[in-house]
């Protein structure tokens, strides 16, 4: 039960002074730019515009800036502005096969049609401070050539043309892609909600729920087959045309997990799959949500239901970081009528348990 409380409103507006004040900081420090977080602080928008379902770098930027760099209540924010924007269609499927691609690797093949592309990675660098970067110091240009083709060819192609991955997953004829943000889930869901709910899940959250199906808390063996990262281009399909519309460019991290599978009754020994799709370049979080995917589609594949993260419904529910943020920081708000209840109902117990405890003591010494 909550309450009103009433005399507050002159503290709030205070708090929210004093909210702005440290948001600016020190005044002789120049004020941050959305162009320098966009820039410079890429990876964190990128994390941004995933989790918050809205592809707008400036947008995220803002976001960063006002909740002052806490990406939660960022994400939050753009969760809130997205719900006041008009949908006015669906697009097609994204091809992620004619991704002009700027990062490409395997961990299970090292020659790849196509072959491999480093991009710009942490993976070779050394994990210790940089003290060039405190005073900015000019750094080398890159050659940032993107690498475009027709058609890429995936791993999980080479394997499927030797019959030894399962055949990728196709929808049947005439069904229709559910869409979590228009309707509420109900459990158990289809793999496309699954995805939905896993792309804008946290990524810390996901992220221990991917390590612990490798700690043996679930049934899994992977291998990261292929992730790439890179431009698609956004198509909308318009009634008055013939083709489709292209709407522009976003780019996107792609991952495809390999996972071993011993068979069943009813399909033979082979690999089999889990995907992440996210906004950005996020590589962990694809890589996450791939594991976290495989791991959900225990009961599809006839396995064991053992762990936490082969949980649907434990899984979904806890995943999306507004709404954990929202249940567990409302304790901040008055529950005086629900303590004072409970208040004086532990003290009748104390009471009870203090004449209980008299009794028992009185009855003791009279034998």
């Amino acid at each position: 039960m909550y309450v009103a409380v009433k005399g507050g409103e002159a503290a709030i507006r205070n708090a929210h002074k004093l909210l702005a004040d440290r948001r600016r900081g020190d005044r002789s420090v120049p004020a941050i730019r959305l162009d320098q977080i966009v820039e410079q602080l890429a990876l964190g928008v990128d994390r941004v515009m995933a989790e918050g379902s809205l592809y707008d770098a400036e947008l995220a930027a803002l976001a960063v800036k006002q909740a002052r760099g806490d990406m939660i209540e960022a994400i939050f924010l753009v969760r809130a502005y997205r719900t006041t924007l008009p949908r006015f269609g669906y697009t097609k499927p994204v091809e992620t096969g004619r991704m002009a691609i700027e990062r490409r690797i395997s961990a299970t093949f090292k020659d790849l049609p196509g072959g491999q592309l480093l991009g710009p990675t942490f993976d070779y660098t050394h994990r210790l401070l940089d003290p060039e970067l405190a005073d900015d110091a000019p750094v080398e240009a890159a050659d940032r050539r993107i690498e475009t083709a027709e058609q890429t060819p995936r791993v999980t192609d080479i394997l499927s043309h030797d019959g030894m991955i399962e055949a990728d997953g196709e929808l049947p004829e005439g069904s229709e892609t559910g869409d979590l943000t228009r309707e509420p889930l109900s459990f158990p869901l289809e793999r496309d909600l699954r995805l939905q709910a896993l792309a804008r899940g946290d990524e810390g959250f996901l992220l221990g729920l991917a390590y612990s199906t490798q700690r043996g808390y679930a049934r899994s063996h992977p291998f990261a087959g292929e992730i790439r990262i890179g431009e698609v281009e956004v198509e909308l399909d318009v009634a008055e045309l013939d083709f489709p519309l292209t709407l522009g460019r976003i780019r996107v991290t792609e991952c495809q997990m390999v996972n071993q599978f011993k068979g069943s009754s009813k399909q033979p020994p082979q690999f089999t799959r889990g995907y992440g799709l996210v906004f950005g370049q996020s590589e962990r979080k694809s890589m996450s949500m791939a594991l976290c995917d495989r791991a959900l589609r225990a009961r599809e594949l006839g396995e064991d239901i053992t762990a936490a993260a082969q949980d649907e419904e434990f899984v979904i529910s806890h995943s999306d970081n507004v709404q954990s943020t929202g249940f567990v920081e409302h304790l901040k708000l008055p529950h005086y009528v629900d303590f004072q209840a409970e208040l004086d109902l532990v003290r009748r117990m104390r009471a009870e348990h203090e004449r209980a405890s008299q009794t028992s003591d009185t009855q003791e010494a009279a034998e």
